[in-house]
Protein backbone atom coordinates (compact mmCIF):
# COMPACT_ATOMS: atom_id res chain seq x y z
CA UNK A 1 0.00 0.00 0.00
CA UNK A 2 2.96 2.71 0.70
CA UNK A 3 4.09 1.98 -2.88
CA UNK A 4 0.38 2.53 -4.41
CA UNK A 5 0.04 5.91 -1.86
CA UNK A 6 3.75 6.63 -3.19
CA UNK A 7 2.96 6.42 -6.60
CA UNK A 8 0.06 8.96 -5.96
CA UNK A 9 2.21 11.48 -4.66
CA UNK A 10 4.41 11.03 -7.83
CA UNK A 11 1.90 11.13 -10.04
CA UNK A 12 -0.53 14.26 -7.98
CA UNK A 13 2.87 16.39 -8.12
CA UNK A 14 4.19 15.68 -11.70
CA UNK A 15 0.73 17.12 -12.84
CA UNK A 16 1.37 20.78 -11.14
CA UNK A 17 5.22 20.50 -12.24
CA UNK A 18 3.96 19.94 -15.56
CA UNK A 19 1.35 22.48 -15.62
CA UNK A 20 3.31 24.95 -13.82
CA UNK A 21 6.23 24.50 -17.06
CA UNK A 22 3.58 24.75 -19.26
CA UNK A 23 2.05 28.08 -18.17
CA UNK A 24 6.16 29.07 -18.81
CA UNK A 25 6.07 28.14 -21.98
CA UNK A 26 3.24 29.95 -23.03
CA UNK A 27 4.13 33.02 -21.18
CA UNK A 28 7.56 33.09 -23.08
CA UNK A 29 5.92 33.39 -26.43
CA UNK A 30 7.35 32.32 -30.20
CA UNK A 31 4.57 31.21 -32.69
CA UNK A 32 3.51 27.69 -33.29
CA UNK A 33 0.37 25.18 -32.23
CA UNK A 34 0.21 22.55 -29.25
CA UNK A 35 3.17 20.88 -31.22
CA UNK A 36 5.41 24.00 -30.08
CA UNK A 37 4.48 24.98 -26.56
CA UNK A 38 5.20 21.55 -25.90
CA UNK A 39 8.51 21.74 -26.72
CA UNK A 40 8.94 24.86 -25.47
CA UNK A 41 7.59 23.17 -22.04
CA UNK A 42 10.18 20.46 -21.94
CA UNK A 43 13.03 22.86 -21.98
CA UNK A 44 11.32 23.89 -18.42
CA UNK A 45 12.91 21.93 -15.62
CA UNK A 46 9.98 21.48 -13.19
CA UNK A 47 8.25 19.44 -16.70
CA UNK A 48 11.33 16.92 -16.82
CA UNK A 49 11.09 16.58 -13.48
CA UNK A 50 7.22 16.19 -13.76
CA UNK A 51 8.09 13.22 -16.12
CA UNK A 52 10.43 12.09 -13.64
CA UNK A 53 7.90 11.30 -10.91
CA UNK A 54 5.81 10.00 -13.80
CA UNK A 55 8.11 7.82 -14.21
CA UNK A 56 9.03 6.18 -11.11
CA UNK A 57 4.82 6.35 -10.02
CA UNK A 58 4.78 4.05 -12.79
CA UNK A 59 7.32 2.08 -11.13
CA UNK A 60 6.00 2.14 -8.29
CA UNK A 61 2.19 1.76 -9.70
CA UNK A 62 3.97 -2.04 -11.03
CA UNK A 63 5.47 -3.20 -7.90
CA UNK A 64 2.14 -2.21 -5.43
CA UNK A 65 -0.41 -4.23 -8.28
CA UNK A 66 2.51 -7.28 -7.69
CA UNK A 67 1.76 -6.79 -3.80
CA UNK A 68 -1.61 -5.40 -3.08
CA UNK A 69 -5.10 -6.18 -4.65
CA UNK A 70 -6.18 -4.19 -7.35
CA UNK A 71 -8.95 -2.26 -6.07
CA UNK A 72 -6.48 -0.74 -3.63
CA UNK A 73 -4.10 0.31 -5.79
CA UNK A 74 -7.05 2.00 -8.34
CA UNK A 75 -8.27 4.07 -5.26
CA UNK A 76 -5.03 5.03 -4.24
CA UNK A 77 -4.25 6.09 -7.48
CA UNK A 78 -7.85 8.09 -7.76
CA UNK A 79 -6.01 10.06 -4.65
CA UNK A 80 -3.70 11.68 -6.60
CA UNK A 81 -6.25 13.97 -7.52
CA UNK A 82 -5.93 14.82 -3.85
CA UNK A 83 -2.44 15.32 -4.22
CA UNK A 84 -2.63 17.85 -7.07
CA UNK A 85 -5.13 19.89 -5.16
CA UNK A 86 -3.04 20.24 -1.95
CA UNK A 87 -0.24 21.27 -4.66
CA UNK A 88 -1.63 23.42 -6.77
CA UNK A 89 -2.74 25.37 -3.30
CA UNK A 90 1.07 25.91 -2.23
CA UNK A 91 2.73 26.00 -6.11
CA UNK A 92 -0.09 27.76 -8.38
CA UNK A 93 -2.06 29.22 -5.17
CA UNK A 94 -5.11 28.07 -6.07
CA UNK A 95 -7.67 28.93 -3.49
CA UNK A 96 -9.59 25.45 -2.22
CA UNK A 97 -12.92 25.87 -0.90
CA UNK A 98 -14.11 24.42 2.47
CA UNK A 99 -16.00 21.58 0.15
CA UNK A 100 -12.64 20.69 -1.52
CA UNK A 101 -10.48 20.97 1.82
CA UNK A 102 -12.93 18.59 2.94
CA UNK A 103 -12.81 16.17 -0.03
CA UNK A 104 -9.13 15.97 0.42
CA UNK A 105 -9.84 14.59 3.77
CA UNK A 106 -12.57 12.31 2.56
CA UNK A 107 -10.07 11.02 -0.01
CA UNK A 108 -7.62 9.97 2.89
CA UNK A 109 -10.33 8.60 5.44
CA UNK A 110 -11.40 6.14 2.43
CA UNK A 111 -7.46 5.13 2.26
CA UNK A 112 -7.28 5.00 5.81
CA UNK A 113 -9.97 2.53 5.73
CA UNK A 114 -8.92 0.73 3.03
CA UNK A 115 -5.41 0.33 4.37
CA UNK A 116 -6.61 -1.36 7.23
CA UNK A 117 -9.03 -4.16 5.66
CA UNK A 118 -6.96 -4.85 2.39
CA UNK A 119 -5.59 -8.21 2.55
CA UNK A 120 -2.58 -9.59 0.17
CA UNK A 121 -3.15 -9.39 -3.70
CA UNK A 122 -4.73 -12.29 -5.06
CA UNK A 123 -2.64 -15.88 -5.95
CA UNK A 124 -5.45 -16.56 -9.45
CA UNK A 125 -2.70 -16.40 -12.28
CA UNK A 126 -5.61 -15.49 -14.52
CA UNK A 127 -6.93 -17.43 -17.21
CA UNK A 128 -5.36 -17.32 -21.20
CA UNK A 129 -9.29 -16.10 -22.15
CA UNK A 130 -8.53 -13.20 -19.44
CA UNK A 131 -5.50 -12.05 -20.85
CA UNK A 132 -7.23 -12.42 -24.59
CA UNK A 133 -9.88 -10.37 -23.30
CA UNK A 134 -7.44 -7.71 -22.12
CA UNK A 135 -6.24 -7.40 -25.29
CA UNK A 136 -9.76 -7.03 -26.74
CA UNK A 137 -10.08 -4.62 -24.14
CA UNK A 138 -6.78 -2.27 -25.41
CA UNK A 139 -8.39 -2.93 -28.88
CA UNK A 140 -11.84 -1.57 -28.04
CA UNK A 141 -9.79 1.49 -25.95
CA UNK A 142 -8.47 2.46 -29.50
CA UNK A 143 -11.97 2.48 -31.16
CA UNK A 144 -13.61 3.73 -28.15
CA UNK A 145 -11.13 6.87 -29.03
CA UNK A 146 -12.38 7.10 -32.61
CA UNK A 147 -16.00 7.26 -31.29
CA UNK A 148 -15.26 9.61 -28.66
CA UNK A 149 -13.50 12.06 -30.71
CA UNK A 150 -16.48 12.81 -33.20
CA UNK A 151 -18.89 13.73 -30.53
CA UNK A 152 -19.66 17.44 -28.95
CA UNK A 153 -18.57 19.01 -26.14
CA UNK A 154 -19.58 17.52 -22.77
CA UNK A 155 -19.95 14.12 -24.26
CA UNK A 156 -17.12 14.03 -26.29
CA UNK A 157 -15.10 14.62 -22.86
CA UNK A 158 -17.00 12.39 -20.82
CA UNK A 159 -16.03 9.30 -23.48
CA UNK A 160 -12.64 10.48 -23.77
CA UNK A 161 -12.20 10.42 -19.79
CA UNK A 162 -14.00 6.68 -19.58
CA UNK A 163 -11.77 5.66 -22.77
CA UNK A 164 -8.40 6.55 -20.59
CA UNK A 165 -9.84 5.34 -17.58
CA UNK A 166 -10.51 1.70 -18.90
CA UNK A 167 -7.26 2.09 -20.61
CA UNK A 168 -5.03 2.51 -17.14
CA UNK A 169 -7.52 -0.04 -15.77
CA UNK A 170 -6.08 -2.68 -18.87
CA UNK A 171 -2.79 -2.05 -18.03
CA UNK A 172 -3.47 -2.28 -13.90
CA UNK A 173 -4.94 -5.69 -14.89
CA UNK A 174 -2.52 -6.67 -17.45
CA UNK A 175 0.43 -5.89 -14.65
CA UNK A 176 -1.10 -8.60 -12.85
CA UNK A 177 -1.90 -11.45 -15.72
CA UNK A 178 2.14 -10.93 -16.83
CA UNK A 179 3.41 -14.11 -14.72
CA UNK A 180 6.99 -14.00 -16.32
CA UNK A 181 9.76 -11.63 -17.51
CA UNK A 182 11.41 -13.75 -19.72
CA UNK A 183 11.28 -12.72 -23.28
CA UNK A 184 10.13 -15.58 -24.44
CA UNK A 185 6.82 -15.72 -22.58
CA UNK A 186 6.44 -11.98 -22.60
CA UNK A 187 6.08 -11.77 -26.52
CA UNK A 188 3.24 -15.12 -26.63
CA UNK A 189 1.20 -13.08 -23.82
CA UNK A 190 -1.46 -11.36 -24.72
CA UNK A 191 -1.14 -9.53 -21.61
CA UNK A 192 1.94 -7.73 -22.96
CA UNK A 193 0.39 -6.23 -25.58
CA UNK A 194 -2.87 -5.58 -24.23
CA UNK A 195 -0.30 -3.32 -21.40
CA UNK A 196 1.15 -1.54 -24.30
CA UNK A 197 -2.26 -0.82 -25.96
CA UNK A 198 -4.03 0.17 -23.13
CA UNK A 199 -1.19 2.63 -21.70
CA UNK A 200 -0.54 4.21 -25.10
CA UNK A 201 -4.45 4.48 -25.78
CA UNK A 202 -5.34 6.01 -22.10
CA UNK A 203 -2.34 9.15 -22.75
CA UNK A 204 -3.60 9.97 -25.90
CA UNK A 205 -7.23 9.86 -24.93
CA UNK A 206 -6.51 11.54 -21.51
CA UNK A 207 -4.36 14.40 -23.56
CA UNK A 208 -7.28 14.61 -26.38
CA UNK A 209 -10.75 14.94 -23.33
CA UNK A 210 -8.38 17.74 -21.88
CA UNK A 211 -7.56 19.70 -24.51
CA UNK A 212 -10.80 19.43 -26.23
CA UNK A 213 -13.41 19.59 -23.28
CA UNK A 214 -14.36 19.66 -19.82
CA UNK A 215 -11.48 18.90 -17.70
CA UNK A 216 -14.19 17.89 -14.24
CA UNK A 217 -16.04 15.70 -16.98
CA UNK A 218 -13.55 13.82 -18.25
CA UNK A 219 -11.37 13.32 -15.42
CA UNK A 220 -14.63 12.19 -13.73
CA UNK A 221 -14.31 9.43 -16.66
CA UNK A 222 -11.17 8.80 -16.30
CA UNK A 223 -11.32 8.05 -12.02
CA UNK A 224 -14.91 5.93 -12.50
CA UNK A 225 -12.94 4.24 -15.47
CA UNK A 226 -9.41 3.48 -13.81
CA UNK A 227 -11.45 1.78 -10.80
CA UNK A 228 -14.72 0.19 -10.66
CA UNK A 229 -13.69 -2.40 -13.65
CA UNK A 230 -9.99 -3.04 -12.78
CA UNK A 231 -11.46 -4.03 -9.15
CA UNK A 232 -13.90 -6.06 -9.95
CA UNK A 233 -11.91 -8.32 -12.17
CA UNK A 234 -9.68 -8.28 -9.29
CA UNK A 235 -12.34 -9.60 -7.01
CA UNK A 236 -13.58 -12.17 -9.21
CA UNK A 237 -11.07 -13.32 -10.90
CA UNK A 238 -7.84 -12.87 -9.85
CA UNK A 239 -9.05 -13.99 -6.39
CA UNK A 240 -8.39 -10.45 -4.36
CA UNK A 241 -9.35 -10.16 -1.07
CA UNK A 242 -10.27 -8.99 2.23
CA UNK A 243 -8.91 -9.09 5.93
CA UNK A 244 -10.93 -11.69 7.31
CA UNK A 245 -13.96 -9.81 8.62
CA UNK A 246 -13.48 -6.58 6.78
CA UNK A 247 -15.07 -6.75 3.67
CA UNK A 248 -17.80 -3.93 4.71
CA UNK A 249 -14.48 -1.95 4.88
CA UNK A 250 -13.01 -2.12 2.24
CA UNK A 251 -15.72 -1.83 0.41
CA UNK A 252 -17.20 1.62 2.73
CA UNK A 253 -13.34 3.07 1.93
CA UNK A 254 -13.40 2.82 -1.84
CA UNK A 255 -16.81 4.21 -1.83
CA UNK A 256 -15.16 7.33 0.43
CA UNK A 257 -12.08 7.29 -1.54
CA UNK A 258 -13.98 7.64 -4.93
CA UNK A 259 -16.16 9.77 -3.95
CA UNK A 260 -13.62 12.30 -2.51
CA UNK A 261 -11.65 12.25 -5.77
CA UNK A 262 -14.70 12.42 -7.85
CA UNK A 263 -15.31 15.85 -5.72
CA UNK A 264 -11.73 16.98 -6.72
CA UNK A 265 -12.03 16.56 -10.27
CA UNK A 266 -11.47 19.43 -11.92
CA UNK A 267 -7.66 19.19 -10.70
CA UNK A 268 -7.49 16.41 -13.34
CA UNK A 269 -5.61 18.97 -14.87
CA UNK A 270 -4.14 21.49 -12.87
CA UNK A 271 -5.30 24.76 -13.88
CA UNK A 272 -3.47 27.42 -15.44
CA UNK A 273 -3.05 30.61 -13.16
CA UNK A 274 -5.20 31.63 -9.78
CA UNK A 275 -7.12 34.10 -12.14
CA UNK A 276 -8.28 31.10 -14.44
CA UNK A 277 -9.75 29.78 -11.17
CA UNK A 278 -11.07 32.95 -9.81
CA UNK A 279 -12.81 32.79 -13.15
CA UNK A 280 -14.19 29.90 -13.37
CA UNK A 281 -15.86 30.18 -9.86
CA UNK A 282 -17.43 33.38 -10.66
Amino acid sequence: MVCALGAAVCFGTATVLQAIAARAAAESGGSGGDAALLLRAVRQWRYVAGLGLDGLGFVLQVVALRSVPIYAVGAALASSLAVTAVAASRLLRVRLSAVEWTAVGVVCAGLAMLGLASGTEGSEPGSAALKWAMLGAGLGVLALGAVGGRLPGRGRALVLGLGAGLGFGVVEVSVRLIDSLDPAHLLTNPATYALLLGGAGAFVLLTSALQRGSVTTATAGLVIGETIGPAAIGVIWLGDRTREGLAWLAVLGFAVAIAGALALARFGEAPASAEETATEKV
